[in-house]
């Protein structure tokens, strides 16, 4: 099979096409035929070994990626099961999470996976597991929204953003989307009420307040996003934006953390969402709302296999529209 691998912590542009062995499955795993991979802030983290702490807890590995194959997760085909795996079988289209998705084949497990919308492509399907449950726990889990209040999605136009005003919006949540001027239509198409253009006006300087910030980007400090929100309300920080240089996002998430107990305000945090945690019934959560209608996928470019670098590094440059996605012949 074909694979992209890396060797050791670098920039994208170390990435190979290979043979690589294909993956075989014990009695518990599911063997996939990739279709599509979506490309995310998690690839990048891994293939850079940052932030660094990561490394030293063991999270990732020392020198070199724990994981050479890249890629998290996929939509595709089963081509076999283990024997301990039930209500699964060849041929199964299915989405979810799957370490090693740039690649032809991969092998993960029965619980991280759900059957793909009938309705959506694989290039689709692709882009849905980890930022949808990612922009899922963010405003129902973490940020508990209900019907009525106002939520501000900052970085509405990024692929954890699009899912999370669409979110918000089956809610029935009033939503503010915070994009550039070029996302303007686009995030009031997802169902914002109200968008602001990150480029002329600073959100955290208005008069609004509101009842839940998702702040999917990190470019203000806490004291600004607590002056956005109501004295009772909640912010959810997103640890999941650019890559650190020394410890990424954990310093900002540790503040959190710390005032989060000295205040009115709720002030929590979440991270990509990853093979933990109810994985599936957050993927059967977010597949159901697709077939309800109320979330769409937003693909913003594709990339065949072998071009998996140069979408790293467009992914790295920070505007994405949507999902970027891998096509895997």
């Amino acid at each position: 099979m074909k694979a992209i691998v890396q060797e050791r912590f670098g920039p994208p542009d170390v990435l190979e096409l290979v043979d690589a062995d294909r993956p075989e499955v014990s009695a518990g795993q599911v063997s996939v035929r990739v279709r599509a991979a979506a490309l995310n802030p998690y690839d990048w983290h891994m293939l850079r070994g940052d932030p660094y702490v990561a490394r030293l807890m063991g999270g990732v590995g020392l020198t070199r990626p724990k994981c050479r194959v890249a890629g998290i997760d996929f939509a595709g085909q089963i081509e076999s099961v283990g024997a301990d795996v039930r209500g699964l079988g060849p041929g199964d289209e299915v989405l979810g999470f799957c370490h090693g998705s740039f690649a032809e084949y991969a092998r993960t497990t029965g619980d991280l996976l759900v059957p793909k919308p009938a309705g959506l492509t694989f290039e689709q399907a692709a882009a849905v597991p980890m930022a949808a449950v990612t922009a899922l726990r963010g405003i129902r889990t973490a940020g508990r929204v209900r019907a009525g209040q106002r939520v501000l999605v900052n970085g509405a136009a990024g692929g954890v953003g699009t899912f999370a005003v669409q979110i918000a919006a089956a809610l029935d949540a009033e939503v503010t989307g915070v994009c550039g001027t070029a996302n303007v239509d686009l995030v009031r198409s997802l169902g914002a009420v109200h968008v602001v253009d990150h480029t002329r006006e600073d959100f955290t300087e208005g008069r609004e307040r509101y009842d839940v910030i998702l702040d999917n980007v990190g470019n203000h400090p806490l004291s600004r996003l607590r002056r956005a929100l109501t004295p009772t309300g909640t912010l959810v920080a997103n640890g999941g934006g650019s890559p650190g240089r020394v410890f990424g996002a954990v310093g900002a998430m540790l503040r959190v953390i710390a005032v989060n107990g000295f205040v009115r305000q709720q002030l929590r945090t979440i991270l990509p969402a990853t093979p933990a945690g109810p994985a599936r019934e957050d993927l059967l959560a977010v597949t159901a709302l697709i077939e309800a209608g109320s979330l769409t996928p937003v693909i913003d470019r594709t990339y065949p296999l072998a071009d998996a670098a140069e979408g790293v590094r467009h992914l790295e440059r920070g505007h994405a529209r949507g999902k970027a996605v891998i096509t895997v012949a």
